[in-house]
């Protein structure tokens, strides 16, 4: 991982972070006021409906995102990746993990065909959630955007993270906290960091997502 930021640097390609998740219309359920002695109650439909979403996220706190009511296979994943073409100038260098969608034909056959003059992709190490910054962002907009909030269907959630997304977009700094708190970069010196380590203890006081 280190010598691909290094390279990154080297051929100015912009790094941008991929990760995949799902949203449902249960609530994250964080602490929140309530009159003394009144618990409060949320009325949450069960359902095993839910979202997919497919996010992108740059060093410099740029988000981008695709949400749909399917999950996401290879051609999506290929749709994806054309976004970010397209969103994003100049040669790219994509992050993800080791999904299997993530090594599809259709990835592979949109590479061959011409996508990685632009595009190159790396791999994050097995197991390590921790090193992706797009898991923050999904635990902010699902514990602090979204907060407590229950759906009553699909189409009401798809309108609620979309406004979450657009709040998010504007919090460059949540959006950077989320990168630094995988310590690829240092926020004091706004600088590219030696590579990914992970911290001996997993205090996150500091961390906006305890915002």
């Amino acid at each position: 991982m280190a010598r691909s930021s290094s390279k990154a640097q080297s051929e100015r390609r912009t790094i941008v972070w991929v990760d995949e998740a799902a949203f449902y219309p249960l609530p994250g359920v964080v602490r929140t006021y309530a009159p003394r002695g009144e618990t409060p109650i949320l009325h949450a439909l069960l359902t095993h409906d839910h979202l997919s979403a497919i996010s992108g996220l740059t060093l410099d706190g740029r988000l981008l995102i695709q949400i749909r009511e399917r999950p996401f296979r290879g051609p999506e994943v290929v749709e994806f990746l054309r976004h970010l073409l397209r969103q994003l100038p100049g040669p790219l260098l994509g992050i993800w993990d080791g999904a299997p969608i993530h090594r599809a034909q259709p990835v592979k056959d949109f590479l061959a065909q011409g996508a990685a003059a632009r595009l190159q992709l790396e791999q994050l190490p097995g197991y390590a959630p921790e090193l992706n910054p797009d898991e923050g962002v999904w635990h902010y907009l699902k514990h602090v955007e979204l907060r407590n909030l229950c759906c009553a269907d699909l189409a009401e959630l798809r309108l609620e993270l979309g406004l979450a997304v657009k709040r998010l977009r504007h919090k460059r700094p949540v959006l950077r906290g989320c990168i630094a708190e995988c310590r690829y970069i240092d926020l004091g010196a706004s600088q590219m960091g030696p590579g990914p380590t992970l911290p001996a203890d997993r205090d996150r006081t500091n961390c906006p997502l305890a915002a």
